[in-house]
């Protein structure tokens, strides 16, 4: 996977931001990724800071852009840019405060064109990484909302794509002041299903994907089957070439015996590469034990929606991690 991605990334020369630049796993996968030569990394921070960091670690950063936001030359153009983009809700003052930060400097650097991707989170948590992007970067022409992927990776077997496990806690109609519907639950799970195909695409995944639920073609009953069952049809709407079927149960999303017991005549029922699951608690279950128990490496969340590639970190993060999701978040760009 990484192989190919890398490929990529030398037929497309790319900038990638680090919001945290003189953490120890960022400045060590900076030197990797520096002595690769197929990625150019920028670190935010104090530059005296981040060099003695490098030092202390034996990284070798020689050459690489540190940008510290107190003293950067275009602040003043930066703030304008963040006030127009906020259009009246946050003055100039209050821009002024938050582009200190790495998290909304690194943001407006990929805004600005300065970079073209970024990755934080090793010390910020989701929501820190997530809203900067929301507020400057925005969710690109015709998406309603960000959601986010994991791929998972194990030697001998195909990859396999999840969604989404660490933004959208659930799903509910989003409504107007009079109460009207504007966007449907089931609407936002399609949106996740396709935008989670597409993504499962880059990696070379040619998606077959599986609206999973408790219930298979009706076999179950409440909760959320019906978001499920309704999500599938939109999505097969919005998406008529795209290999997907719904709802179905894990075991008949991956099992061909299973599968066509209970879902007879899908293409997708046993043969699923890409899961959408039916709220945030699932997916991040269902990832995590894929993780765990099935041996899998897991990479991501990789955010989805948004108009410029901007990914999250765990904070439990090591530096090999960080590397590869460096490759990963500037392959989407």
């Amino acid at each position: 996977m990484f192989d190919k991605l890398i490929e990529i990334l030398k037929a497309n020369p790319r900038k990638i931001v680090f919001t945290e630049g003189p953490d120890a796993r960022i400045l060590d996968a900076a030197a990797k990724l520096k002595a690769g030569g197929f990625l150019t990394p920028i670190l935010v921070g104090n530059v005296d800071e981040v060099k003695a960091a490098a030092e202390k670690g034996g990284f070798d950063i020689e050459g690489l852009e540190i940008i510290d936001p107190l003293t950067y030359d275009k602040m003043d153009e930066m703030v304008d840019t963040m006030v127009a983009l906020r259009k009246g809700k946050q003055s100039a003052e209050e821009c002024a405060a938050l582009l200190k930060k790495g998290n909304y400097f690194g943001t407006m650097l990929v805004k600005m064109g300065v970079a073209d991707a970024l990755l934080g989170g090793a010390t910020y948590s989701t929501a820190d990484t997530v809203r900067p992007a929301l507020q400057i970067v925005k969710t690109k022409p015709g998406a309603h909302l960000v959601s986010s992927s994991i791929i998972l990776q194990k030697e001998g077997a195909d990859l396999l794509c999840m969604a989404d496990p660490a933004i959208n806690v659930s799903y509910e109609d989003k409504k107007d002041k009079d109460g009207n519907v504007t966007l449907s639950a089931a609407q936002q799970l399609a949106e996740v299903a396709i935008e989670t195909a597409r993504t499962a695409k880059i990696f070379g995944i040619e998606p077959k994907v599986a609206m999973l639920s408790f219930s298979t073609k009706g076999s179950g009953k409440g909760a959320t089957v019906p978001l499920s069952q309704e999500a599938t049809r939109i999505a097969k709407e919005m998406a008529p070439d795209l290999a997907l079927d719904g709802e179905m149960q894990f075991d008949a999303a991956v099992s061909p015996v299973v599968g066509q017991l209970k879902f007879p005549g899908s293409t997708v029922a046993g043969y699923a590469n890409t899961f959408i699951f039916p709220c945030l608690e699932a997916g991040n279950i269902g990832y995590k034990i894929a993780q765990r128990l099935g041996g899998y490496a897991a990479y991501g969340p990789i955010l989805q929606g948004l108009n410029a590639p901007i990914n999250d970190l765990s904070r439990g993060c090591n530096a090999d991690e960080v590397y590869k999701m460096a490759i990963i978040t500037a392959a989407l760009a």
